[in-house]
Parts: C-alpha cells; structure tokens; sequence
C-alpha cells in the first residue's frame, strides 16, 4: 500500500489521494508527439491505485501495448485549495518529488484518434511510480528551474529542465483549483521534457531530481 514519504525516507503523515497531471506542458514534447500546443492546460487525474513507490522495481501491465516513462517533477499539496489565488498556492505547496507518467502509449493513440479520454491509458495501476519528497523549505534552488532526467540502462533519454513549462507550477496549481478542489496529499504531476520512450522488462533506471537520484529497475 502506497504512503507519502519524506525523501529520505520516513513516512508523511499525510493521506493519499488523487493525482492532478497536466499534458503537453513543454514545447519539445509537443513537437516529438505532433500535437498542437494547447491554448490551456490540458489536465486529467490518476487515481489513488495509480501510485506506487519508486524505490521499489516497477511491475508494467502485460497485453496492453508499449509502456512509455515520462519523468516529471510532482508537487505535495499540504492544504485545501479551491478556486485559489496564486498566494494561497505557493502557502499549500509541501514539497517537491520527481515522478513517472507511465503511459500506455498505443492505447492513448487510439484514445486520441478517436477523440476519447485517455484515462485507460494514464491511469491503470502503478502507473504512477513516485519518489519521497523534499519538503518545500528545504528544497535547494528554484523548483521552477530545476533538472530532471531519465537514464535507461546508462543511456539519458529525458534531460530538461522545469525553466521550459509553458504553464509554471503556481499558476498552474491554481488553474486546476478552478476546476478541481485540491487538498492535503494530493500530488500534482508538471508535464515532461522530450525524450520519452519505451520500458521494457529488465531495463535499469536512474531518476534524477535537482541532483538527486533514485535507481530502480523493471521487473
């Protein structure tokens, strides 16, 4: 069973609940997936099944088509937000954590193609593997220009930068408050730089926050 865990490991009291993403909030992304840049945040949910712990080796659904790993810098909400200004956004962030939007990609396609919600494709269990977090008064610089990356057996596939959002964290936080009441334990997921690709049984992973790394590997 999922729990919210300090980086460091100790557990967060703090209960678990749905994940807010946002899609195609980088540019190069975008243009690696031929999708045309939103004129708002393209937004869907994970549920709470959807959320398993990083550290520990990632379980891919079998006969569903490819698995795609999308890094991403995930944000701790700590309190209530509804309908929130950008203040009472950066007072409810908690911390910061590094997370994978595992996709199944050939499902999503059709999903598109037939103008249909991706929630099949974005919300099957353990599609969320999540590190710890580091909590928001400690987190060393600017989250909004922090790297992350993605290596794959020794190979970087994903390498950017959270500077290139197009919708920042605040302002994206309180966007999905206007539409969703957001409140302690949930974890908002940022989008993810280009690069993203399949997994396979066996690869090794190295996931990487601020220069912060967690390894972890495909059953």
């Amino acid at each position: 069973m999922y729990q919210h865990h300090h980086w460091q490991g100790a557990l967060l009291e703090m209960p678990v609940s749905k994940v807010v993403c946002v899609g195609s909030n980088y540019a190069k992304h975008i243009q690696e997936m031929g999708s045309a840049t939103p004129t708002e945040p393209v937004l869907f949910i994970k549920p709470e099944t959807a959320l398993c712990d990083l550290r520990q080796p990632l379980a891919l659904p079998q006969g569903l088509g490819s698995v795609h790993h999308e890094v991403e810098l995930a944000v701790l909400i700590g309190a209530t937000l509804r309908q929130a200004s950008e203040a009472h956004v950066e007072q409810a962030i908690a911390g910061y954590g590094v997370a994978l939007d595992l996709t199944l990609r050939d499902i999503q396609g059709q999903m598109k193609k037939a103008g249909q919600p991706w929630e099949k494709a974005k919300g099957f269990d353990n599609s969320c593997p999540i590190s710890g977090f580091i909590p928001a008064a400690e987190f060393q610089g600017d989250p909004q220009n922090t790297p992350l990356s993605l290596k794959v057996n020794g190979e970087v596939r994903q390498q950017g930068t959270t500077a290139d959002m197009i919708h920042k964290i605040v302002p994206l936080i309180a966007y999905m408050s206007r539409f969703f009441t957001l409140r302690a334990g949930d974890i908002i997921l940022t989008g993810t730089p280009e690069g993203v690709g399949p997994l396979h049984g066996g690869d090794a992973l190295e996931v990487s926050l601020n220069g912060l790394t967690i390894n972890t590997r495909v059953l």
